[in-house]
């Protein structure tokens, strides 16, 4: 389980210098049914036509284990957000420190 700060001190690079950051989780959006990959899926299963690829035998989630957390830090001061890379962790949570 790891437990993260709501309040974060990290270097802002609009501000120029360290300031406090509210620590925030990425939320899914629902996908955009214009994208290409999308328009090329919804083609290839119209009418009789089946799923366009192998389903996976075991998923690499069973194998792995773990999923990428993405946070936002967002500067208190300028309000611009960073989204640094995202950390692996099994259990993720935000908590008032």
């Amino acid at each position: 389980m790891v437990k993260m700060p709501r309040q974060v001190m990290r270097y802002s690079p609009a501000a120029g210098k360290h300031t406090l950051h509210t620590v925030e989780r990425v939320k899914k959006r629902k996908a955009s049914e214009l994208k290409w990959g999308q328009r090329r899926f919804r083609r290839v299963t119209a009418g009789y036509r089946g799923f366009p690829r192998p389903k996976p035998a075991d998923s690499k989630r069973s194998v792995d284990g773990t999923k990428r957390i993405n946070l936002i830090y967002r500067c208190t001061e300028t309000g611009k957000a960073h989204v640094p890379k995202g950390k692996r962790a099994k259990k993720f949570e935000l908590v008032d420190k």
